[in-house]
């Protein structure tokens, strides 16, 4: 019996589960939350969450995508690991379009181009490369992480000489690519396409919409080349399979602050607040990548409850998502996942509402471990069942009209706050 162990690390905890060859997990995962980003501390907490697990057939990593970590000639980190919210440095100039097109990712400070200016250092590598290191004592990277950075071309498979050159840094000091395991141990792939594989997302016209931290919209699918859509990331799963969609800075993040702020207030499912909520409090990613936009809420009257602030929030993070999915095009069903998303109804009858179809709720808690799982599972011939639906969220027609002409709202106020 094949028992693979997955190590999700994610962007506020890490978990250890075991799984079958079924690709059921076993009684007994074990989690662990963290909040210091330094290096050797989480590669500590990874450790820890294993040890309770126990050892498997393969170590499958699902890791966050674009983190960077400067080391020394030593291979010992210069500084905390720097992740897609640490967006202090500008990029550098290059032409954008070009630049879209040979990485599929953003001149915009999440990806390495501007983390990397300034910063000197022997090596230069994600936090899954330094993981992999400090649990086998060899560096390497996969396509999968190689693609969020950067500096990356999905398409070739190569390390991006262009950008490397507009930044000073030489493919030498990068981690080696390489998907073969160090002796039990695979390579992390991205959290983002582990999930959606975890939840049954692995063709062109079925979406995963995940609301965790921060919120994103994603395909995968097989196929030998693919040019990067306008405002959409184009990363990799693996050497056969691409991950294409956007991501939303504000997501679970912006719910949480929510509730801080207005009392534990919670939405009031009315669309007659007069509310537009421009949901971008991080700054903007898909589909604008504007890291200078603010959050906004505009129609407030002496009458406005904190509940339909809520409930505006809600409704400016799914219309955001639906301009992604419609982006993507092509898409025939959407299923949702992530914890912000799973614990939360109001947020989902939103999103069947606002996407005019219905919405899988994902049976599978923790999509990007069992994602992981699965793609390694695939490495002993071993196809596991398709990932468990818990429910199915039906729209409700007589709210489509109102959420188009909403959208539209949003779309203005956007336009009008580019132009101040």
């Amino acid at each position: 019996m094949t028992r693979i162990v997955a190590l999700d690390v994610g962007s506020s905890s890490v978990r250890a589960v075991a799984y079958d060859e079924a690709g059921a997990p076993e009684p007994g995962d074990a989690h662990l939350p963290y909040t210091s980003h330094d290096a050797d501390e989480l590669v500590a907490a990874c450790r820890a969450v294993l040890g309770q697990v126990g050892a498997g057939d393969a170590l499958a990593i699902s890791c966050f995508w674009h983190s960077l970590l400067p080391l020394d000639a030593h291979e010992r980190p210069l500084s905390p690991v720097l992740t897609w919210r640490d967006v202090t440095n500008e990029p550098p100039a290059l032409d954008p379009e070009a630049y879209h097109r040979r990485t599929g990712c953003f001149l915009h400070p999440s990806f390495w181009p501007a983390k990397l200016r300034g910063l000197q250092a022997a090596r230069y590598v994600s936090f899954a490369d330094y993981l992999l290191l400090r649990l086998t004592g060899e560096l390497a990277t996969s396509v999968s992480m190689a693609s969020g950075t950067g500096v990356f071309d999905p398409n070739r498979l190569v390390w991006d000489e262009e950008t490397l050159a507009a930044v000073g840094v030489d493919a030498a000091q990068l981690a080696p690519i390489s998907g073969e395991p160090v002796a039990t141990v695979l390579p992390a792939l991205g959290d983002g396409a582990c999930s959606n594989v975890g939840c049954g997302c692995v063709a062109p016209g079925r979406a995963a919409v995940t609301i965790g931290t921060s919120a994103a919209a994603r395909v995968v699918y097989d196929a030998s080349a693919v040019e990067p859509k306008p405002g959409l990331f184009l990363y990799r799963l693996d050497g056969r399979r691409f991950c294409e969609g956007g991501a939303l800075s504000d997501g679970g993040n912006l719910h949480a602050w929510l509730r801080m702020t207005l009392s534990e207030a919670e939405a009031t499912d009315r669309t007659d607040h007069g509310l537009t909520f421009l949901p971008f409090l991080g700054g903007e990613r898909s589909l604008g990548w504007n890291v200078h936009r603010r959050g906004l809420i505009d129609g407030l009257t002496f009458a406005t409850t904190p509940g339909e602030i809520v409930q505006a929030a809600l409704e400016g993070v799914a219309y955001r998502l639906a301009d992604v999915l419609d982006a993507i095009g092509g898409v025939e069903s959407v299923v949702a996942t992530g914890h912000a998303a799973l614990v939360n109804h109001a947020w989902l009858q939103v999103l069947a509402d606002v996407f005019e179809r219905p919405v899988e709720v994902s049976g599978e808690p923790e999509g990007s471990a069992r994602g992981a799982a699965v793609v390694a599972l695939e490495r002993f011939g071993i196809n596991a069942p398709p990932a468990p639906v818990d429910r199915l969220v039906e729209p409700r027609p007589e709210r489509f009209e109102i959420h188009r002409a909403a959208r539209d709202v949003q779309r203005k106020l956007m336009h009008v706050q580019e132009a101040r």
